[in-house]
């Protein structure tokens, strides 16, 4: 009765634990085509962008990069960033920024079953675009890009230049106040351009929210809105 009961233990605890991995997400295993969704911690730049558009599930985004692989086969991030779109180890562009327990503040977005057949176009394109500039104007319309907007542009030329992702008109306000962020103010007066207040343009927390997207998994928890 006792080597029973033993038994009876250990195979629920086994059970348990087998849940729980699956539960965990674990066993789970990035895709090319996945989009990786980053709560950044870079001060008052990420905290503008954050705090204009609502992320999916009301998480924090300041940040989106394209799973694709190299010419080895091994998964990276295809990104574009302050050097330019480039290609970055999964293993840095996870390290940007831990929540509590010391996670990526990530979150991975899959495109649906019925729209996966983009993915190999979009990365086409986003592949030829490798080195290109960062867009620092925020202009949709030049041959430089933002993180967003060189993933929206890549999937709308897989789609017969259909858009998946929606435009918005850009605004560089704070919500609190209606009064324009003093950062984007500096920013753009070091450019010499006015700022693009009401331009079409797109950030990653709209993004997120996507129809076309479900959320696969999460590395860790990115913060929430408080708006």
């Amino acid at each position: 009765m006792l080597m029973k009961n033993v038994l009876k233990t250990l195979t629920y605890i086994t059970l348990s634990l087998l849940l729980y991995s699956c539960h965990s997400g674990s066993d789970f295993k990035l895709q090319e085509g996945d989009l990786l969704f980053q709560d950044v911690d870079c001060g008052p730049f990420c905290e503008a962008i954050e705090a204009v558009t609502q992320g999916v599930n009301d998480y924090n985004f300041s940040h989106v990069g394209l799973v694709i692989k190299d010419k080895d086969g091994k998964l990276k991030i295809m990104e574009a960033v302050s050097e330019g779109v480039i290609l970055t180890p999964l293993e840095d562009f996870l390290s940007r920024s831990q929540d509590s327990l010391n996670k990526p503040k990530v979150i991975v977005e899959r495109l649906k079953p019925e729209f996966t057949h983009l993915i190999p176009k979009a990365i086409a394109f986003i592949n030829s675009k490798k080195n290109a500039q960062y867009d620092s104007y925020f202009d949709i319309n030049n041959d430089s890009y933002y993180c967003s907007e060189l993933i929206h542009l890549a999937f709308k030329n897989a789609n017969n230049n259909q858009a998946i992702f929606k435009e918005y008109p850009m605004t560089f306000i704070a919500p609190n106040t209606k009064q324009t962020y003093a950062i984007w103010e500096t920013y753009f007066s070091n450019l010499h351009y006015p700022i693009p207040e009401g331009k079409p343009g797109l950030n990653p927390g709209g993004m997120s929210r996507s129809p076309f997207l479900e959320i696969v998994h999460l590395y860790g928890t990115p913060s929430k809105s408080t708006h």
